[in-house]
């Protein structure tokens, strides 16, 4: 009989995260769902257990309290749960000027998308190591890979930590069999643009710059079983990744000064 496989997701409630959920259950895993909001995680798991008769855990936990991990890990450990897939997924945009945004909100943010992430790769990773059996999915975005913009001013930096942790953290698991991969989607079909008031703006891009959830997450799941450091999805992402890496800043800056204005809310 073999062993259960455990997944653990944060921000599972929607989006990429609930797609994890969804992708990872129909290829057997068990699964750990983190978010805020209950209905929308009593809705997943029901969904979940129905389609692919799985373990499904439900954790009501908010990440910008400092204490979320250790609960998140605690529940892990009294439950028997070896967690051998980690989805740091949890994240959202702060639209505005830095000034214009009050500090426990980007206090907030950061715990989130920044402290959290590292908390609990720190956490679960010693066992993967220890087993030499373990993925770690780290959701970044193409906007680490871009220069900074004025507005949503923490977004990118963070971003962009998490990009070169992921990368560092990468070179040390790969020895040990752990595999961990930064994932970097651009522009995805989700409530992300909904929830920071930004739909109205971003549904004036072209379609062809947007990408599902569905294919986000089938090639996140493709790119950390075969270990890639970074992946960039979609063509179009990869090419504006590998523009802002060979051409000069200046000249990047000024071919993006347009899209930026349209698609930034300050």
């Amino acid at each position: 009989m073999n062993k259960q496989k455990w997944a653990l997701i944060t921000g599972a409630s929607a989006g990429i995260g609930a797609e994890f959920a969804m992708q990872l259950a129909a290829k057997g895993w068990s699964l750990v769902l983190v978010a805020r909001r209950i209905d929308k995680l009593a809705e997943l798991k029901s969904t979940v257990t129905k389609q692919h008769q799985v373990d499904c855990r439900e954790l009501v936990l908010d990440l910008s309290q400092v204490d979320a991990n250790q609960q998140i890990f605690d529940y892990c450990q009294n439950n028997d749960i070896s967690v051998s897939m980690l989805v740091n997924n949890a994240g959202y945009g702060v639209p505005g000027d830095f000034d214009a945004v009050d500090w426990s909100t980007h206090q907030d943010m950061l715990q989130v998308m920044l402290n959290s992430l590292v908390e609990l790769c720190h956490l679960f990773y010693p066992y993967m190591k220890q087993t030499k059996n373990g993925h770690i999915i780290n959701v970044a975005s193409l906007a680490g890979l871009t220069p900074s913009t004025a507005g949503h001013t923490l977004y990118g930096a963070v971003k962009s930590f998490v990009i070169k942790f992921s990368h560092s953290l990468h070179l040390e698991a790969k020895d040990h069999h752990v595999h961990v991969t930064a994932l970097c989607p651009g522009f995805t079909y989700t409530e992300f643009h909904d929830v920071n008031g930004t739909r109205s703006m971003v549904n004036k891009m072209s379609k062809k710059m947007w990408m599902s959830a569905v294919d986000v997450v089938a090639q996140g799941i493709e790119a950390v079983e075969k270990n890639q450091a970074i992946y960039v999805n979609g063509w179009r992402n990869r090419l504006i990744a590998r523009m802002c890496k060979y051409l000069p800043e200046n000249l990047v800056r000024f071919l993006m000064k347009g899209s930026v204005k349209k698609y930034r809310k300050r």
